[in-house]
């Protein structure tokens, strides 16, 4: 018979957390990864034509962390908002790269910048990479 000392129900929660952590995103050394521009090209032009209403947002869902693609939704939801307001269709948004930059903080993680510009303004957008299980996820977006 087993017994519920404390000592045993320390063990099964140190147990438990292990299989959890086991089980969570990993993450990964640059080395294991690949480059990382055209993910951060594809993911600046997916983004910019998410906010045009010309692209599904979950499209983009598996690039990107959970807090991330909320923030993304939020911003596409205001967008199509301020659209509908003004009775703006979705058109799709024409946009040139002219630069992407990036820096590497940490192992595994890249902070890009990509400026893209469109037929009225330039913008650029600043996007996070972090490897977890072999593979890049945005995990923070900012579009300026």
């Amino acid at each position: 018979m087993r017994s519920n000392s404390p000592v045993r129900q320390a063990s099964l929660a140190h147990q438990s957390i292990r299989n959890a952590e086991f089980f969570a995103p990993q993450p990964t050394a640059t080395e294991d990864l690949p480059d990382p521009e055209p993910i951060v090209r594809n993911l600046a032009f997916g983004v910019l034509e998410v906010l045009a209403g010309v692209r599904e947002s979950e499209q983009l869902a598996r690039w990107m962390s959970e807090d991330a693609y909320r923030a993304l939704l939020v911003r596409a939801n205001l967008s199509t908002r301020a659209r509908s307001a003004r009775g703006i269709p979705a058109v799709r948004p024409i946009h040139t790269v002219l630069r992407i930059r990036h820096t590497a903080p940490a192992d595994g993680v890249v902070e890009s910048v990509v400026i893209v510009a469109g037929p009225a303004r330039t913008r650029a957008i600043a996007i996070r990479l972090e490897g977890m299980d072999h593979r890049w996820r945005a995990t923070s977006l900012a579009l300026l």
